[in-house]
């Protein structure tokens, strides 16, 4: 299982033959309603940072043991093809998007090709399925290698210093970063010098994207882990791991004072996007919040436990099982919210972003 798990994430830069059609693919703008800019504020550009929950293509394509996201039935609600996306259609960068205006940004990965004209005005898009603040040994850029990338996009006048006045930054952070730590030291909890290396690596990255020129920077806090389809399904997903659950709640109110302190006296430069109380609210159903018929099972799942969504077998036969209307399920597959559940997820964060950037 651990193995089947490590390469559900492992990642290569790799040009894959979707690049064909990807100027369609990427150029992806998320169905949900515009606001109002009563005092004129406008961001031009969205330059994302961090994991699965934001890569919107720069996973190449190694098959579908190692890559899923390139695989059907990812992507059958939007485009109605794979386009590395970890869902079966829009995601968290392409809600975010879509609430500023623009498109959502061109995945890095697509930086030299033809449709980067189209698209580099609406910013970039530096995240890694499966990347973490640190190294997760599966040969991807981490987040310090996301922001080296940034800034020599910025340095060598791919987007110029003054142009950036008008952009904002996203920074998924997922929980890689532990279930690595996990896996490799065979523990069940994160030890608290891990944890502050982990929060003193993450403000140098969130520092340096400011002092490139970025004046507004989101960056996610941790989502109920324990409630994922992955942690769920000992109990036939009818239950959450409440350990993993408390780890993400110490987490979260770390990144709260760390929030505070790079924020400093009068000034509202970073924000947590609190990722935890959206999904935590339509889990648990409450009043108000978007009803699903499957909170914790996933839309496509694996037929057992040594397979994931997207798999087959040497003969082609499908090793997993999908559900007749995703939008009926909050979880696409072990980790990822379908479409449905992103755009649900994401009208409980719009008012909180749109105070962050004066919209």
């Amino acid at each position: 299982m651990e193995k089947v798990l490590k390469h559900f994430f492992l990642l290569f830069f790799a040009f894959s033959l979707v690049l064909l059609s990807v100027g369609r693919e990427v150029n992806a703008r998320a169905p949900t309603q515009r606001h109002n800019r009563s005092n004129g504020a406008h961001y031009k550009k969205l330059f994302v940072f961090g994991d699965s929950y934001a890569d919107t293509g720069n996973l190449g394509n190694l098959g579908n043991m190692l890559t899923t996201s390139w695989y059907e039935p990812y992507g059958m609600t939007f485009p109605h093809k794979p386009t590395g996306r970890f869902s079966n259609g829009r995601l968290l960068t392409d809600y975010v998007a879509s609430f500023l205006g623009i498109r959502s940004p061109l995945p890095y990965k697509y930086r030299r090709l033809g449709v980067s004209k189209k698209l580099l005005p609406y910013g970039m898009n530096f995240a890694r399925a499966g990347s973490g603040i640190f190294d997760n040994g599966n040969f991807q850029d981490n987040l310090t290698l996301q922001v080296d990338a940034f800034q020599w996009q910025v340095k060598t006048g791919i987007f110029p210093e003054y142009d950036l006045k008008s952009s904002v930054a996203l920074v998924s952070v997922s929980g890689n970063d532990y279930k690595y730590y996990k896996e490799t030291k065979g523990s069940d909890v994160a030890t608290l010098d891990f944890v502050n290396r982990l929060f003193q690596q993450l403000k140098t990255e969130l520092k340096r994207i400011h002092d490139v020129g970025v004046p507004k920077v989101l960056v996610t806090n941790l989502h109920p882990v324990g409630c994922t389809p992955y942690m769920t399904r000992v109990t036939n997903h009818t239950k959450c791991d409440s350990t993993m659950r408390g780890e993400a709640q110490a987490h979260n109110q770390m990144l709260e004072t760390l929030i505070k302190e790079l924020n400093g006296a009068g000034t509202n430069t970073f924000f947590s996007l609190d990722l935890f109380t959206a999904f935590d609210s339509i889990i648990n159903q409450v009043k108000g919040a978007p009803k699903f018929e499957n909170i914790l099972k996933p839309c496509c799942d694996g037929n057992d436990d040594t397979s994931t969504c997207a798999q087959t077998d040497e003969n082609g036969m499908k090793k997993y099982s999908l559900c007749s209307n995703p939008d009926t399920h909050f979880y696409w597959d072990w980790l990822h919210p379908s479409q449905a559940g992103w755009a649900a997820a994401f009208e409980y964060l719009k008012p909180a972003i749109r105070r962050f950037l004066s919209l």
